[in-house]
């Protein structure tokens, strides 16, 4: 019997089958009770499995759906429900017309290098939130990206993924994945980790610009025999892909390319060579980390690079608390908005124009930056300065302080963090972490919170300049209404001229 129109849990309605893997089915289904198009993946269950595995393929479905959830970001499967249909777990995400770059790949043979590049970045920011988050995929593949008609690129199937502090579901000797994309060091029975991951990447990689698997052999005992032991070919139509295909395919895990030169690597390749016209777009609202450099650190007068509490809280009316802190880079043009002082010895990038809508907002310390027309200004205490739209709801902060510090995320770690947890009710971090702004160190931070009316999101960039001046960008918005205003922060920061 066929379960097109069946209606799941009282409220999905399966509409079309669009996609079948080794564990379920997957199915566009009508939400309705909120009226939109969602993905419900299915559980497989063969009949000859015994209860204890039968117990176990249910947990792994919770486990897929509890790790894609711990996970925020635009690259990665977004996780709605768990919902039970006869019996059995049923994980309900959100719905992506797209096709897998194994179809592509499947139709295409392959991809040029930039093209290639673009789909690697965002997985790469996908691994890394997964990472940062304790989660492992383990199952990194073509089949698993889904590149969406509207330019998404997405990481999915987090079925056989791992958590940190998580009791294993595997049994000794058991190796679980795609053999074809598994690491050396997995095939030697080691326990799984990061490197793990960037080694399926490089395989995907190699595969994607060059058509074929690089130890593709007759057999899978064949294979698996190649990538444990033998080396592969090197890539001939990698291009600025093929220094990061060959430090991701080190066999040893210790010096295969760490995730931070993966992404910088793949932003170069990237922003080479001809557009491709797929339209592919890296959408990467923490910025990957570009190099484990410190970033900008807390003020000397002992207050720190923030004081974590919201600037727009539900009103009109600013709140003196503000945040600090974070750092934001742009994927999809290198990583690094034009304009500002360049490090020493470094030429100055050209400066971008200022956006129409937006005028030049000049601050002290030689900073100016793009501003929405309307927004009002308010100086507040500290010396910050406050671009309020006119709803009062939505803020732009710009803070210029002396640098006095080492590693600011680490403080925030450390302190800032339980300040802003303490401050702030429902405070949920969604990324945090050190890297580089137009080659300068610097951090990011991006939260949410709740405020009397509504939830928020805020993100902040901190950088340094080369004479130690710390310079400090922060947006507040209704969470509901992110999509709008997040344009507005990298606008702003894109756009900073300094001794303007």
């Amino acid at each position: 019997m066929s379960d097109l129109g069946r209606l799941v849990a009282g409220r999905y309605r399966l509409a079309e089958r669009v996609g079948r893997g080794g564990m379920g089915t997957v199915w566009r289904a009508e939400d309705e009770l909120l009226g939109r198009h969602v993905a419900v993946k299915k559980l497989h269950v063969p009949p000859h499995l015994d209860d204890d595995e039968i117990r176990t393929l249910h947990e792994r479905t919770r486990r897929e759906a509890r790790s894609a959830a711990r996970i925020t970001h635009a690259h990665v499967i977004v996780v709605h429900d768990v919902v039970d249909d006869e019996g059995l777990p049923c994980i309900v995400m959100e719905y992506i017309p797209s096709v897998t770059l194994g179809d592509v790949l499947a139709e295409r043979g392959s991809l040029a290098p930039a093209e290639a590049a673009r789909h690697g970045l965002a997985m790469a920011a996908a691994l890394r939130a997964a990472h940062d988050a304790g989660v492992l995929h383990r199952d990194v593949k073509p089949a698993n990206v889904l590149l969406g008609h509207d330019g998404r690129t997405v990481l999915t199937d987090f079925g056989i993924a791992v958590e940190s502090g998580t009791p294993s579901l595997t049994r000794t000797g058991e190796l679980i994945g795609s053999v074809r994309y598994l690491a050396p060091e997995r095939l030697r029975s080691a326990e799984p980790s990061p490197a793990c991951d960037l080694w399926s990447l490089g395989v995907t990689l190699y595969e994607a610009v060059e058509g074929r698997h690089p130890f593709e052999r007759g057999t899978a005992m064949e294979t698996a025999y190649a990538i444990a032991t033998e080396p592969h070919a090197p890539p001939r139509a990698a291009g600025e892909l093929a220094p990061l295909i060959e430090g991701l395919l080190v066999k040893d895990p210790e010096h295969r390319t760490p995730a931070h030169e993966a992404e910088r690597l793949l932003r170069r390749a990237a922003a080479t060579g001809p557009g491709t016209g797929t339209g592919t777009a890296v959408i990467d609202p923490a910025g990957p980390a570009s190099v484990p450099a410190p970033a900008a650190p807390a003020r000397r007068d002992g207050r720190g690079t923030g004081r974590r509490a919201a600037l727009w809280c539900g009103s009109a009316a600013v709140v003196a608390g503000c945040v600090t802190g974070g750092v934001l880079l742009w994927p999809g043009d290198g990583g690094e908005a034009s304009g500002a002082r360049p490090a020493t010895g470094a030429s100055r990038p050209a400066v971008p124009p200022v956006p129409s809508g937006y005028h030049l907002a000049r601050q002290e310390g030689g900073l100016a930056l793009p501003v929405r027309d309307g927004w009002t200004r308010k100086n507040l205490p500290g010396g910050d300065v406050a671009y309020i739209d006119p709803t009062g709801l939505v803020g732009l902060r710009v803070n210029v302080a002396e640098f006095a510090g080492s590693d600011p995320v680490e403080h925030w770690r450390r302190t800032e963090e339980s300040q802003t947890r303490r401050d702030n009710p429902g405070y949920e971090r969604v990324r945090m972490a050190a890297t580089t702004f137009r080659g300068a160190p610097a951090g990011y931070w991006e939260f949410t919170f709740d405020g009397k009316a509504r939830k928020f999101r805020a993100v902040e960039m901190a950088f340094s300049d080369d004479d130690g001046t710390q310079y400090v960008v922060y947006l507040s918005a209704p969470n509901e209404r992110w999509k709008q205003y997040r344009p507005v922060f990298d606008a702003a920061v894109k756009g900073i001229r300094l001794d303007g």
